[in-house]
């Protein structure tokens, strides 16, 4: 069992930053695949970035490709997402998932663990 805690959410203005963290309690995260989806208001869940279990091959997302960097940590059993150019629709919760095997999938049904988000709000 993997439990995760997001923390580092907030409010920002557009244009600005945030940096999201991931704890990651109970199993070591290094044979995980770990990812963050976020869901606005009255949308589905979706993919925002995720690495490998090793921590190489960040892939992102096209809305945020550019903006966001994804890092894993395995020695800190953490995961990160830094958040630039911040824009209004970015706003939403932010999850952060794990799976086990060693690579990312953008589909949410194929992550085991989750969160329970943290609120991002860019306001313009």
């Amino acid at each position: 069992q993997v439990q995760l805690v997001e923390s580092g959410g907030g409010l920002a203005q557009a244009g600005g930053s945030l940096r999201l963290s991931c704890a990651a309690s109970g199993s070591a995260i290094s044979t995980y695949a770990m990812a963050w989806f976020r869901q606005a208001p009255g949308k589905e869940r979706e993919f925002v970035a995720g690495v490998a279990w090793s921590g190489a091959t960040p892939y992102y997302s096209d809305s945020v490709k550019g903006r966001f960097s994804v890092s894993k940590d395995n020695a800190k059993n953490t995961l990160y997402l830094q958040m630039n150019t911040l824009k209004p629709e970015d706003t939403a919760v932010y999850y952060c998932s794990a799976k086990r095997g060693l690579r990312i999938t953008t589909t949410m049904f194929s992550y085991d663990y989750w969160g329970q988000g943290t609120q991002v709000t860019v306001s313009s």
